[in-house]
């Protein structure tokens, strides 16, 4: 049996039980799965942290959890530019055809994110477990 954490198009949250994944898409597929607040059919899955066995004892959910977003972490550093304060630049910048699309990662005010949203340039916000740290800026004391 696997248990799913749900949500409706209305963002309503639910769990369910299925026996294995693929009876998770049938159903959904068949729109047998259904919202119990409002009975939307249009239903996704969100994001949980799995519970992993080893053996006969228990991985705490908070340990994988923590290993997921390290992985996160490291990937985007890896991958992303860092672009700091410059972020709502770079990313309209990139959504108006003005400089070539790349992965990039910097901060923005909520007000400034939320003009982000409102223009349609797509962009979201980092969860702290999941954003890597900035680099250290050189020449700056203090």
């Amino acid at each position: 049996m696997i248990r799913y954490s749900l949500a409706c198009v209305g963002e309503h949250a639910f769990e369910a039980w299925f026996s294995n994944s693929s009876a998770y898409d049938s159903q959904r597929k068949k729109k047998l799965v259904e919202c119990p607040v409002c009975g939307s059919t249009k239903v996704h899955k969100q994001i949980m942290a799995p519970m992993v066995r080893s053996s006969d004892k228990a991985v705490p959910a908070e340990v994988v959890a923590a290993k997921v977003a390290g992985e996160i972490r490291a990937h985007i550093a890896k991958t992303h530019d860092y672009v700091g304060d410059k972020f709502a630049e770079e990313a309209r910048s990139m959504y108006y055809g003005e400089s070539e699309h790349r992965p990039v990662w910097g901060e923005v005010t909520p007000d400034v994110a939320q003009e982000l949203a409102e223009e349609g340039v797509p962009a979201m916000p980092l969860p702290k477990p999941f954003a890597p740290e900035p680099p250290k800026r050189k020449g700056r004391v203090n």
